[in-house]
């Protein structure tokens, strides 16, 4: 996925400030542009429709889904310009986590979605993939997959950083549950290993850069910072809820200080470490401070919580900044912010937030305003209306099916580019809830909110190990990788032979070809996948690489192998080899 200009998610839509009304109630209550009829009654339609679209796009259930693996949430079901047909890490994990929220806030029909989702994952970690595979964790950084549950071999903006950090989130939310109420065995055998090679590589590669949620900037990003940050800090207290430990864990006093690099002091610079050129000034801000919002926190800016000084100043450049309104999102941190605020019983004005609260009330002056002021009750009323007023944009320009599409026009409004995505209904659902003071669980933002008083790049190398899979009957087929170490120079290709059609059937012309995505002078690694190969089938098969000029084919030494592939639960093997002399 490639964002431009309007960001998945998000239903955003280039407007005026003049559709904005941020006019101070003097009746000290939400206008009547925040309870109008028109606005609540969308709420309401829109509500069972954005839940029918998330559950849709989910596989073995959703009727856009077919031929998605139960539990993949594919992104959309586009197929062409653009091909969304895929399921991300990220918008799964994301999408999941509300699906969790909606299950313990009371619908249970929700259970077997979250379920078959755990089992897909526990698949997905094994699949040995382009950034690398689960020996090292490597491969737990790839951001999308195709829906048989396989490796995408194609070029991309890999690796983005942020998927297991949001999984393990989503994870443990569900797994809180299990443990209230049904007891700690499922959640130690079953899920826990999946939490737990999630946050390994987290511990091990956040101070590595990747790609940023819109596969644009390579560098450093805020919002896969702030998560992985949360999920070490949540990680760390459920482990010790069931009597685990996580080493990996302990890299999140270091992951908050590196976080504080990205404020500049008027706002947040969303990517750091970069050569992308840009300003900085990016939605992905807002959207690390909704994904880390913590509804018992105070107004903390070292995790830019919603309602910090922080996190409000960036909201204003943001918006400012790009004259587009990233709506729901932008919504969602007001109504955060709300909560927070009510829930404290007074409002903070200091300099760093003061030009915010300026764009609601002119007049109003650095201090502090308790709850029984004429002041306080103006502000929030101002910042209820001010989050309606996005609500209202995505209701102004919703089709009359209710259906959320990537993008709207930004010259009529009309619905663009991948239709029924999956993440902008999930974003809708999210912001309406935190809209009705409906929010997720702490997750220990209060008792991690302190930096260090230095900062360091650490790292903890991780263990990693496969989750036990769920499976009815053995699979028919298996993907199985093939990984060789072989120096090569520019130019040289290396390949599978076999004699199986899927290796050539011995002929040279038809070889399965190895990728060099992870190769360097100290591990040459060629790396592919056999997509389909019978179990149970014997075969045999050697190694052999292409010279410079794309024709010389010269053999590894020795005797040919021999491979089984295996029969079972797994979908994905991989075999690892060294060139024979």
């Amino acid at each position: 996925m490639l964002y431009i200009a309007l960001f998945v998610g998000l239903i955003s839509i280039i407007t005026y400030w003049t559709e904005i009304s941020l006019a101070v109630d003097p009746s000290c209550h939400p206008s009547a542009n925040g309870s109008s009829s028109d606005l609540n009654n969308f709420i309401a339609s829109e509500r069972s429709i954005a839940l029918q679209g998330v559950l849709d796009n989910i596989g073995g259930i959703g009727v856009k889904a077919v031929g998605a693996d139960p539990g993949l949430v594919i992104a959309s079901p586009s197929k062409l310009n653009p091909d969304y047909f895929y399921t991300w890490t990220r918008d799964s994990a994301l999408t999941v986590k509300m699906l969790v929220d909606e299950f313990i806030a009371g619908d249970a029909s929700l259970r077997p979605q979250i379920e078959q989702y755990v089992a897909a994952q526990a698949i997905l970690q094994t699949v040995a993939n382009p950034s690398g595979d689960l020996t090292d964790g490597s491969g737990l950084g790839e951001p999308k997959f195709e829906v048989n549950s396989t490796a995408f071999t194609g070029p991309w903006g890999r690796p983005q950083r942020d998927g297991p950090a949001l999984r393990a989130t989503a994870l443990i939310a569900y797994s809180r549950w299990l443990l209230a109420n049904e007891g700690e065995s499922t959640v130690s055998s079953k899920i826990w290993p999946i939490i737990l090679n999630d946050l390994n590589y987290v511990g091990q590669y956040w101070n590595q850069t990747g790609f940023d949620l819109w596969e644009e900037v390579d560098g450093s990003s805020f919002f896969t910072i702030a998560v992985q940050h949360r999920a070490l800090v949540e990680g760390q207290i459920f482990a010790q809820q069931i009597g685990k430990t996580c080493e990996a864990c302990n890299q999140a006093p270091q992951v908050l200080c590196f976080l504080q690099d990205f404020w500049n002091g008027q706002y947040v610079t969303s990517n750091i470490n970069d050569q992308s050129g840009r300003n900085g000034r990016d939605a992905n801000s807002i959207l690390g401070s909704i994904h880390t919002f913590d509804p018992d926190a105070a107004c903390d800016d070292s995790t830019f919580q919603p309602c910090s000084s922080r996190a409000l100043a960036n909201h204003k450049a943001v918006i400012d900044s790009f004259r587009y309104l990233t709506t729901l999102a932008a919504a969602e941190q007001l109504y955060d912010a709300l909560y927070q605020f009510r829930r404290a019983g007074v409002l903070v004005v200091d300099s760093t937030s003061l030009p915010f609260f300026r764009d609601l009330d002119p007049s109003i002056a650095i201090g502090n305003y308790s709850a029984s002021s004429r002041v306080y009750c103006n502000i929030t009323s101002a910042i209820q209306n001010y989050a309606d007023d996005f609500v209202n944009v995505v209701r102004k320009y919703t089709p009359a099916d209710g259906s959320l599409a990537e993008q709207l026009s930004r010259s009529d409004g009309n619905p663009l580019s991948a239709v029924d995505l999956t993440w902008s209904y999930a974003s809708f659902l999210t912001a309406i809830d935190r809209r009705s003071s409906i929010v997720p669980a702490s997750w220990g933002a209060s008792t991690a909110s302190t930096p260090p008083a230095t900062c360091s790049g650490t790292s903890a190398p991780g263990i990693y190990t496969p989750a036990p899979i769920d499976c009815t009957s053995n699979v028919s087929t298996v993907a199985v990788t093939f990984n060789v170490r072989e120096p090569t120079i520019y130019g040289e290709t290396v390949f599978v032979s076999g004699n199986i059609a899927e290796l050539g059937n011995g002929n040279t012309s038809k070889g399965l070809e190895l990728h060099a995505y992870r190769y360097t002078s100290s591990d040459p690694l060629w790396s592919g996948t056999a997509g389909s190969l019978p179990a149970g089938e014997s075969f045999s098969y050697k190694y052999y690489k292409t010279g410079t000029d794309g024709v010389t084919v010269t053999f590894e030494g020795g005797e040919d192998r021999r491979y089984m592939v295996p029969e079972g639960c797994s979908r994905n093997v991989v075999q690892s080899d060294t060139w024979q002399q």
